[in-house]
């Protein structure tokens, strides 16, 4: 504490030297006396407050001419000031800006924790390392490994292993050389207790990576020759999936049919060696397709599609599951798609036209068509690639009450009949899973409005549906014609009657919904003459490719269904496929999560009964179910007999 004794009369100036020291001694003394903290008073703010002897409760004697004290406020620095007169604040950083300063701090710390990519400069590792050896007294199998630092007849091959996976990642030239030349000359075939063929299969691998031909052909070549009882599916597999990497397919192809042949006729399928080699063939035989699709080289892809088609029967056989095998489906239609993009377009060059292959109207049929013989996985994820795939556009195109309203015959159609409440229209909606335009032609003469309910919504992909669907039985009651990738635009001509210019896709189709029959609370006149139009349109139309009938799996075909194949039998024509679809599959199955389905066996040979009387016995018979998506594999399959008109 300051005493007050320095302000006196007697404190003369003669005493003190320092005018400054007077100034911060004056300055305490004040602060003590409004109770200021040192620290406050004294270290640098943004905020200062302005203190005036006036102010104060006490002000030292002015009468004393000895004195020199200054009348100026004096500005105390203070961390809390109450009103600041000067306030900066912080610049707020917009939302660019603040998640490019969060990307540099991430990637600062990834280069700290040496946890990020590794971008390797092989050149200039390769001459640090070569520069830190002597080549005069190198050995013939020395590496640049600290762990490996020489092969020998001592060497594990787990050490060989070790060394070919480094100089893979590290791009080695050197140190895969030397291996090379470890395996072909200093050890033998009985190397590792036989292992070496093994090895040669990986060194083979590895030089595929960093581009060494030759170093490949020669691990080939010899583990061929001399390891072949020994040869692996799954280092076969590798070995295919480094070719077509390099780009050479006509090699990968060569060690597909040699190494992971089919099985010969008369073999066991089921035993765990045949499983193996069935599993790595089909997933080789994937690989070549896929990496064609992502080249844009259609016609090898879809050779190898109809190699996988090939597959699908000696699968089911074999007691392989979808889970066993493991095909991955998401990857080969999104490759398909992305090349018939590209097609669609004319971005497609190929380098290699096969005379032998045709290309579909869609390059995902192909791979539609190797789907359907597999065993089924009916995944959601893979159909919704699949649909969105094959059903890009879709339009409410017309609702006829006779043959004069019905639109062109310009493409394939496809039509689906039935009783009623049988689940036609759950049926469309689960195979269409797209979008489709609400439309009300109000110029036609119809007893219905048409058949929408915007914003019903799949319960497998969340997209809107296709048909309307109604708990009152009879709400279909007008031919519906919904076209599926019709030209861009083409809901503008026909809500306004504008000229659209542009054409149809290729695999532009007609899905039909006929009128139920049965349960429908229609005059009998109105079902006579829906019977009476149906007869006419079925001798008539043309373009007509695919027939679906629907009967409800619990009960089998009633009198309204036999009535429908009798004639269905007398008046389709022969370019028309008949196929009988067994719906609501999964109520006969007492599973909580009914993702099954199934039928007795009274049903069904009731159904077949049916089938023979009416002349229709050799048609298909389909199991599905709009719950849990059963059987759209199938229905898939012979709507692409309308696509492909």
């Amino acid at each position: 504490m300051v005493s007050y004794s320095l302000l006196s009369p007697t404190f003369s100036r003669q005493r003190v030297k320092n005018k400054a020291m007077l100034c911060m001694l004056l300055s305490i003394s004040w602060i003590s006396k409004f109770n200021i903290s040192f620290a406050n008073a004294f270290t640098p703010s943004v905020h200062s407050t302005q203190i005036s002897p006036s102010s104060c409760s006490f002000a030292p004697p002015a009468t004393n001419d000895n004195l020199i004290f200054c009348h100026e406020p004096l500005t105390v620095l203070s961390m809390s000031g109450s009103e600041p007169s000067t306030k900066s604040e912080k610049k707020k950083l917009s939302r660019p800006e603040r998640k490019a300063l969060e990307r540099e701090a991430k990637e600062a710390k990834s280069r700290r924790s040496n946890k990020g990519h590794r971008h390797h400069n092989f050149a200039a590792h390769n001459k640090e390392v070569l520069s830190q050896y002597n080549p005069k007294k190198e050995g013939p199998y020395d590496l640049h490994s600290q762990a490996v630092s020489s092969l020998n007849k001592n060497s594990t091959a787990d050490d060989v292993m070790r060394a070919i996976k480094r100089a893979q990642n590290l791009h080695d030239v050197h140190d895969i050389a030397n291996v090379e030349r470890f395996l072909l000359e200093e050890v033998d075939c009985h190397f590792a207790y036989g292992y070496r063929g093994s090895l040669l299969a990986r060194l083979a691998v590895a030089a595929l990576h960093m581009s060494n031909h030759d170093l490949a052909r020669k691990a080939i070549e010899v583990r061929k020759i001399e390891h072949r009882p020994a040869m692996m599916p799954m280092e076969s597999a590798a070995i295919i999936r480094g070719l077509l990497r390099v780009h050479n397919a006509t090699d990968a192809i060569d060690i597909l049919n040699d190494e992971l042949s089919l099985p010969l006729k008369g073999t066991a399928i089921d035993t765990p060696e045949a499983k193996d080699k069935i599993t790595h063939r089909s997933l080789a035989i994937t690989s070549i397709a896929s990496r064609h699709f992502f080249e844009l080289e259609p016609y090898m892809a879809v050779k190898a599609c109809k190699m996988l088609a090939q597959m699908g029967p000696i699968v089911r056989n074999s007691g392989l599951t979808a889970k066993d095998i493991n095909i991955p489906w998401k990857r080969l239609l999104r490759g398909a798609a992305q090349c018939e993009g590209e097609r669609r377009v004319g971005n497609i060059c190929p380098t290699q036209v096969l005379d032998d292959v045709e290309l579909p109207v869609n390059l995902v049929y192909s791979v539609l068509n190797a789907m359907t013989t597999f065993p089924p996985e009916n995944r959601d994820d893979v159909y919704e690639i699949l649909s969105n795939a094959l059903v890009r556009r879709t339009n409410f195109i017309t609702g006829a009450v006779s043959m004069d309203g019905m639109p062109k015959a310009d493409r394939g159609e496809a039509v689906f009949i039935g009783r009623s409440n049988v689940g036609k229209s759950s049926l469309v909606n689960m195979v269409s899973e797209f979008d489709f335009i609400k439309y009300a032609n109000n110029n036609k003469i119809c007893t219905y409005k048409l058949l929408y309910k915007f914003g019903q919504i799949s319960k497998v992909t969340n997209r809107k549906s296709l048909a309307y669907t109604s708990k009152r039985p009879g709400k279909t009651q007008q031919f519906n014609f919904f076209g599926v990738n019709d030209k861009i635009g083409i809901e503008k001509e026909l809500r306004y009657g504008d000229d659209v210019p542009g054409e149809k896709d290729s695999d532009s189709f007609y899905i039909v919904d006929l009128p139920g029959f049965g349960f429908a609370k229609v005059p009998e006149l109105q079902r006579q003459r829906w019977s009476d139009l149906m007869a006419e349109y079925l001798t008539k139309r043309k373009t007509i490719r695919a027939v679906f009938h629907l009967v409800d799996a619990r009960h089998g075909p009633i009198d309204e269904d036999v009535k429908i194949m009798r004639q269905v039998g007398e008046t389709l024509p022969k370019h028309a496929t008949y196929v009988v679809v067994l719906t609501k599959a999964d109520k006969n199955v007492k599973d909580t999560n009914k993702k099954s389905g199934r039928v007795s066996k009274d049903v069904l040979n009731k159904l077949r009964e049916t089938m023979r009387g009416a002349k229709v016995g050799n048609s298909p018979v389909i199991l599905t179910s709009s719950a849990s998506k059963l059987g759209r594999d199938d229905i898939w399959r012979y709507l692409k007999l309308a696509a492909d008109l």
